[in-house]
C-alpha cells in the first residue's frame, strides 16, 4: 500500500557494525515500534526491505539509505520518530519520505567522504592530493575472493581536496592532522576510500602512522557542472509536494469567478 525510503546514520562504535547486524537491529526496530510492514511470500518470509549502496564495515555514515514496504499507509515522519527511538544510539534514522518515484538506488551516483588522517601534516596531504589528481592512472590492488585484482581508480575520483577542521577537537595540538574531503563515483568496480588512500601511497609514499577514519557524508546524484551530490530523496518530496498542490489548484480552478 505504501513504500517509504529512510535515510540513516553509523556513527561511534557503531561504525564497526557489520550491514548484517545493521539488518538484525533495524528488523528488532520494526517490530518495536510495531510498523505493519509488508511480507515476502514462501515458507520464510521476511519484512519487505530494500536496502541500497551500504557503507564498508568500520566506516561511519551520514548517508544511508533504504525503502521499506508498508500494508497500511503511515506519516513518514511519525515513523521515522518510532523507528529512531527503537535503535540504539548511533544507529540514527534521519530522514523519511513516501516513495513517489522509481530508481533511488539509480539515484545513489556518487559519494562524498572524509578521511581523517591523524599523524599527518596538511601540507604533506595536500602535495599527496596534487601528485594523485596530476596523475593520469593510479593502479591499485584490492584482494577479492577470487584473488588479488588491479584496478586504476583515477577515474573514480571527481575530486579530492584537503579541508579546514572546523571544531577544537579536530585539531589536536600535540600531532598533526590532515582532513581529506573525497567525491567518488560508484563506478565498476567500485572504488572505496581505502582504495584511494592505497592510491596515495602509490602516487606520493603517502602512509598515515595510524588507520584513517572515514565517513560517508552524502550520497546521490552527481552534477557534474558542480562536482556536488545532490540530495536522491529530493524528487520524492517534490512529488509529494505538486500531489499535494493539484487538489488545491483544481478546486481554485473549479470556484466560479465572483462567488463568495
Amino acid at each position: 500500500m505504501q513504500r517509504i525510503r529512510l535515510r540513516y546514520t553509523k556513527r561511534g562504535r557503531l561504525r564497526f557494525t557489520s550491514h548484517r547486524d545493521f539488518q538484525r537491529a533495524f528488523e528488532r526496530a520494526l517490530r518495536r515500534a510495531e510498523v505493519p510492514m509488508a511480507y515476502s511470500a514462501g515458507f520464510t518470509p521476511h519484512p519487505k526491505v530494500s536496502y541500497a549502496n551500504a557503507a564498508p564495515t568500520g566506516t561511519g555514515s551520514e548517508a544511508e539509505y533504504l525503502e521499506i514496504a508498508l500494508t497500511a499507509a503511515r506519516d513518514p515522519e511519525t515513523l521515522r520518530g518510532l523507528l529512531d527511538g527503537s535503535l540504539p544510539a548511533g544507529l540514527d534514522i534521519t530522514d523519511a519520505v513516501e516513495a513517489h518515484t522509481s530508481g533511488l538506488a539509480d539515484r545513489l551516483a556518487a559519494s562524498v567522504w572524509e578521511l581523517r588522517l591523524d599523524g599527518v601534516d596538511p601540507a604533506e596531504a595536500q602535495r599527496a592530493a596534487d601528485a594523485f589528481h596530476a596523475a593520469g592512472t593510479v593502479e591499485v590492488q584490492r584482494t577479492t575472493k577470487n584473488g588479488v585484482r588491479t584496478f586504476d581508480c583515477r577515474p573514480a575520483v571527481a575530486s579530492l581536496e584537503v579541508v579546514e577542521t572546523q571544531s577544537r577537537a579536530d585539531r589536536p595540538e600535540d600531532h598533526p592532522c590532515a582532513i581529506l574531503r573525497l567525491v567518488v563515483r560508484h563506478v565498476t568496480p567500485a572504488v572505496r576510500p581505502d582504495d584511494v588512500l592505497s592510491g596515495l601511497r602509490a602516487v606520493a609514499d603517502l602512509a598515515p602512522p595510524v588507520p584513517a577514519a572515514v565517513t560517508r557524508l552524502a550520497q546521490g546524484p552527481f552534477d557534474e557542472e558542480t562536482g556536488t551530490v545532490t540530495d536522491p530523496l529530493a524528487p520524492d518530496r517534490e512529488a509529494a509536494q505538486a500531489k499535494t498542490a493539484a487538489p488545491a489548484a483544481a478546486a481554485t480552478a473549479a470556484t466560479p469567478e465572483g462567488s463568495v
